[in-house]
């Protein structure tokens, strides 16, 4: 059972590493287990190694070095921009390089990387996984237990001994609706406090509004993913921002908010750009005209031995004076070098400190709020959005570096993603809060979102009916697209159903811990096939499914020539792919159909919660409802869709 309060610091500490141990020892080891236990060909099926590359060097970007990996027929893959990958000639147990994502094409992938890759006639690439998050987070524990925190009730709150001060101010935002403005008229001068957003209420606009309304003070925005920090940004670009992140890992559009762009665009960076010639020209006059003193060539001797020997004239130990000389002038070259390097990491703290002096937000993830560039930097306000997302120990860190901090997010939607499969570890800093202090939470209760139909289910299932629909939007159909009637997807009725009678069985594949369901996945085609007929265009319609083996069984049908669906245009994505998107039409492939009625982590309904909200007009779903309704919640889904929408049983 996890625990809502703690006794003291030591006890926080104790709890919270040893699952952050945990996690960091589930996620390396799934990794490299993986690349032990199956061979290069299997783990490429799987989608976490490209095999067969062929390198390209593109050029530099800031300090960055580009290189461009490729193939004519790319498989399908799940490395994307911002992944850790390890770069071998085929065998990365024995010798590899990390990069970072930068660009992935339909056949290629872009790496930055700091140092130079090697050379090989052919590549593999492997997905991996970042330490230095796992290293922030304990840093940040070491904090709590040393006290080091800016909010003056920090440790008491984070122990659950006291609740946050909350207090109300006469605050209001004219695009704000009442939910939404209590919430923004609590954040103003309280301590600490919840915005509780379901699907569709415009959680990250209330927040954007929050911090429009302390602009003037010195503001950090966070959240756990960098998709997630930029959404917020694409808000407040008006502003004067601040990006801090890798730039592979900020969307193109955004770029010119980094913290490296903006440090480079400064009138003092021409400076640094004369050290970075000056360093360069002194590396190849060392390269060309000197011995690098290596232990071999030094035999024992120090620099300075070395020098004063050349200014004497003197060999030793069977080298030569002239030998002692060209070290000498090596060492004198470096000496040189090293004080050039520490002018230009001068100049460029100075710039930076600028920068980020002069922002009106500084935005970042968790993890990079705990890194150099924010070291020893502390603000008035932190707001974390996308907070139920989060681990704790990850919200852990920005929230120790504020006076005040505001969260934003929704516990009932996806909880954070672990590999440890520990349940302590899924409860968030935002559900314990909420837990912990009622008082210092305000959900949001008007969602602009879906059809009044598909709304009702999840609001009075997830959300004691509170989240109501927006007068606007409550009758919105596919009829409203132009899109012509048509029974074979159930007309223009929002909500449909079908029953797949235990006709279409699942699978698994030899190795594999997912499932898939051939016969599912045509029936799915065939519905995408209809709807494009009766008028849909292919971005309206998103394919959601719980399981990775069947969304690339069906991308797999999909590609077929025969099948004549664009697949790019139209999107089929896990759960966790579609979280805080929306679609038009969702087609909710269920795949569960088994004799023992089983239906494994369907059983998390958080992620059914986030896949039937995604749908605006019409939501699909197909299932075998005998499997399902051993479950109470769907078997509640099922009726209310027997009762609001329409329930089609496949027929023989």
């Amino acid at each position: 059972m996890y625990k809502l309060k703690f006794n003291d610091t030591k006890e926080y500490k104790n709890y919270y590493s040893e699952l952050i141990e945990k996690e960091r020892k589930a996620e390396k080891e799934f990794h490299l287990n993986e690349i032990k236990r199956l061979s290069a060909v299997e783990r490429q099926k799987r989608g976490r190694a490209i095999l067969g590359l062929r390198m390209k060097y593109i050029g530099e970007f800031l300090d960055f070095k580009i290189y461009r990996f490729n193939r004519n027929n790319m498989p399908e893959h799940q490395i994307k921009v911002g992944d850790i990958v390890l770069i071998s000639k085929g065998e990365p147990l024995k010798f590899n390089q990390e990069a970072t994502v930068s660009a992935v094409g339909r056949n290629f992938i872009e790496v930055y990387s700091k140092e130079p890759i090697f050379r090989s006639k052919l590549y593999r690439l492997d997905l991996f996984v970042n330490d230095i998050t796992f290293k922030r987070m304990l840093k940040a524990l070491d904090e709590v237990e040393n006290r080091k925190c800016e909010m003056e009730n920090a440790i008491e709150i984070l122990l659950g001994k006291k609740e946050p001060n909350v207090i109300e101010v006469n605050e209001k935002s004219e695009i704000l609706n009442p939910s939404q403005n209590e919430a923004l008229s609590k954040c103003i001068n309280s301590e600490m406090f919840l915005i509780h957003g379901p699907p569709g209420t415009g959680k990250t606009t209330t927040l954007a509004e929050v911090i429009k309304k302390h602009i003037g003070k010195k503001l950090l925005v966070t959240a756990d993913s960098n998709v997630a920090v930029d959404n917020v940004l694409e808000k407040l670009k008006d502003f004067n921002c601040v990006r801090i992140g890798h730039p592979a890992k900020i969307e193109s559009n955004l770029m010119k908010y980094s913290l490296d762009v903006k440090i480079r665009r400064d009138k003092q960076y021409k400076e640094i750009e004369k050290i970075n010639k000056k360093i360069d020209d002194l590396k190849h006059l060392q390269e060309k005209r000197t011995k690098k003193p290596t232990p071999g060539r030094r035999r024992g001797m120090s620099d300075e031995e070395i020098l004063t020997l050349a200014r004497e004239n003197k060999g030793k130990r069977g080298i030569k004076a002239e030998w002692i000389k060209e070290m000498a002038e090596w060492i004198k070259i470096q000496q040189n070098i090293n004080k050039l390097y520490d002018k230009k990491n001068l100049l460029f703290e100075e710039i930076m400190n600028d920068v980020l002096d002069s922002a009106d937000v500084v935005f970042a993830t968790n993890s990079a709020a705990g890194g150099e560039f924010l070291e020893g930097r502390d603000f008035d306000v932190v707001f974390i959005d996308e907070a139920a997302q989060a681990m704790e120990p990850s919200s852990l860190i920005p929230f120790l570096k504020a006076k005040k901090v505001i969260f934003a997010g929704d516990h009932k939607q996806l909880p954070p993603t672990i590999l440890s499969n520990d349940e302590k570890l899924k409860i968030s800093m935002f559900e314990r809060f909420g837990s912990l202090y009622p008082n210092a939470l305000r959900t949001l209760e008007i969602q602009y979102r879906m059809n009044e139909k598909i709304n009702y289910f999840p609001s009075c299932e997830f959300y004691e009916c509170k989240v109501k629909t927006y007068e606007k939007i409550k009758n919105i159909t596919i009829k409203d697209l132009g899109m012509d009637e048509n029974d074979s997807f159930g007309g223009y009725i929002p909500l449909v159903f079908f029953d797949t009678k235990g006709k279409f069985l699942e699978k698994v594949k030899k190795g594999s811990p997912s499932k898939y369901n051939p016969l599912e996945a045509e029936f799915v085609v065939k519905l995408i096939k209809n709807l494009l007929k009766a008028g849909a265009n292919e971005e309206y319609i998103g394919v959601i499914t719980p399981y990775k083996d069947h969304e690339e069984y069906i991308k797999n049908i999909m590609k077929n020539e025969k099948c004549k669906v664009k697949s790019e245009d139209l999107e089929v994505k896990s759960v966790d792919g579609f979280q805080g998107r929306e679609k038009e039409i969702i087609i909710l492939s269920l795949v569960r159909a088994n004799e023992k009625e089983e239906i494994g982590f369907l059983s998390d309904i958080r992620r059914l919660n986030v896949a039937i909200t995604r749908a605006k007009r019409k939501l699909i779903i197909i299932g075998d409802a005998k499997t399902l309704s051993n479950n109470k919640t769907y078997k509640n889904l099922i009726e209310y869709i027997k009762k609001n929408g329409k329930f089609i049983a496949l027929k023989d």
